[in-house]
């Protein structure tokens, strides 16, 4: 039971992650009195989508799975594209 309850705390705190980035979407849209993605937004994504990617695994929920993985591969190209976008404007 002990490794449940560990896996079921992996994948709240997955959720967790993964819901904070709307949060901090909202606030910086508010901020700035316009829409926009703060590059937070990304990094939650990836932390939230790896942490339920993990969580998905040990449940063996192949459409989770597949969900979050796709969403990866998302995450990591905006953040991809940002790098590049920093290091062209230097």
């Amino acid at each position: 039971m002990p490794q449940v309850s560990f896996w079921i705390a992996v994948g709240l705190l997955g959720q967790f992650l993964f819901t904070s980035r709307f949060l901090v979407q909202w606030i910086a849209s508010e901020r700035s009195g316009r829409s926009t993605v703060p590059d937070v937004f990304w990094w939650l994504s990836l932390a939230g989508g790896a942490t339920l990617l993990a969580y998905a695994i040990w449940r063996r929920d192949v459409v989770f799975i597949f969900g979050q993985s796709v969403g990866l591969v998302v995450y990591l190209r905006n953040l991809t594209l940002i790098r590049r976008a920093r290091e062209e404007a230097a």
